[in-house]
């Protein structure tokens, strides 16, 4: 994956009607928004799997966007989480959608966990 390439979760309806507005996308996480949190949570590759194992096991309704981080210039913060250690990406700001580069359906393996591995590639 390309260096600016970051990473967001979204639930297939709130992705689809970001999709329907032909705008933005202001969804920060599971039953949260951009205006409940302040910001948009994303995650590198490699902390990806790990924030899906905690937030979204057995949940089939998930889309991998892949974002071009390049696109976000002065939006993209990179914090730590009160959860977890390391940095994180976070958009502060609505994520346009010509930032997106690709989306992906997201299969489950037979324990929930979202299989991410092969879309990273």
């Amino acid at each position: 994956m390309l260096g600016d390439t970051i990473f967001h979760l979204a639930l297939a309806q709130e992705w689809e009607t970001a999709l329907a507005s032909h705008e933005s996308y202001d969804r920060s996480t599971i039953g949260r928004s951009l205006q409940d949190v302040g910001f948009i949570h994303c995650s590198t590759a490699d902390q990806l799997q790990g924030v899906a194992d905690a937030f979204y096991i057995g949940r089939s309704d998930v889309r991998l966007l892949v974002i071009d981080a390049s696109k976000l210039a002065g939006m993209i913060r990179w914090e730590s989480s009160t959860d977890t250690s390391g940095l994180f990406p976070h958009i502060y700001g609505v994520l346009p959608l010509d930032a997106v580069i690709s989306t992906h359906a997201v299969s489950l393996d037979g324990e929930g966990r979202l299989l991410l591995g092969h879309l990273l590639e």
